[in-house]
């Protein structure tokens, strides 16, 4: 059965209940990593998943809490004889390639070997076997890509949003998805406090009007904000006040089946 396991769930600021954000998608066939921040390889034994059995790494974009422990992730595997296939925007591909570079991660003595494989937007790519993903443009960072995964065997959709403010095309893919995945970083109180934020970010507020409006099926917030004080009840109640359909607020490790 198709699953998307949370192995963290929290903003660029780790709390001691919630890591940075990223994910693992699974299903009998494939096993795919999206975004890379630190202690992966602890989380998925935690997990009893073999760091081998990933095959593929999606990065969402460039900012530090989404790519800093890819260079980590090969220097574990690098005794083992296998291939990881590293997808994401042309700008987050050419820091993935510059940072194993900088550790020395590309040289003979290195037995993993890494796939270079730049997402065209808009372009459906075989991420695995059974297992298609359409990049889709998003407006947080210039190197941001949002991902639609198909699981063909068991035609089961789910998108996950990555960083990013409200972005109305990303919702009208979710019509036809099982599960949206989207940016929470917090309630409208803080937005309110930080504008800035809007930029950058989706508040549960808006989150919880714009996916009513999409009819979305399943809801999932993730990407809390580590910096200032909220609750999931806060979260909770202030998408509730606009959707109606099922809600998921995830822990970290927590495995939705799909």
């Amino acid at each position: 059965m198709a699953e998307i396991i949370f192995l963290g769930t929290g903003g660029s600021v780790a709390t001691p209940e919630r890591d940075n954000t990223a994910f693992l998608l699974r299903d009998a066939r494939s096993t795919v990593l999206v975004d890379c921040p630190g202690s992966v390889v602890q989380k998925l034994r935690k997990i009893k998943v073999d760091p081998r059995r990933v095959s593929a790494v999606l990065l969402t974009h460039i900012h530090p809490d989404h790519v800093y422990g890819w260079p980590s992730f090969i220097h574990c595997l690098m005794l083992e004889e296998g291939e990881v296939r590293l997808y994401g925007s042309a700008e987050s591909v050419d820091l993935a390639r510059r940072l194993l570079d900088l550790f020395r991660l590309r040289e003979k003595s290195v037995r993993t070997k890494v796939r270079f494989k730049p997402l065209e937007p808009g372009r459906e790519q075989a991420v695995g076997e059974g297992l298609t993903v359409m990049p889709i443009r998003i407006p947080h960072h210039a190197s941001s890509l949002a991902y639609h995964f198909y699981f063909k065997s068991e035609g089961k959709e789910v998108i996950l949003s990555g960083d990013t403010p409200l972005h109305p095309p990303l919702f009208e893919e979710a019509r036809r998805a099982a599960c949206l995945v989207h940016d929470c970083s917090a309630p409208s109180r803080v937005f309110r406090q930080y504008p800035e934020l809007r930029r950058m970010h989706t508040n549960s507020l808006d989150l919880g009007k714009q996916g009513q409006e999409a009819e979305v099926e399943c809801l999932v917030p993730v990407h809390f904000l580590g910096e200032v004080r909220f609750s999931r009840t806060e979260i909770e109640r202030e998408i509730r006040k606009h959707f109606r359909g099922r809600l998921l607020i995830p822990e970290d490790l927590m495995a939705l089946k799909l």
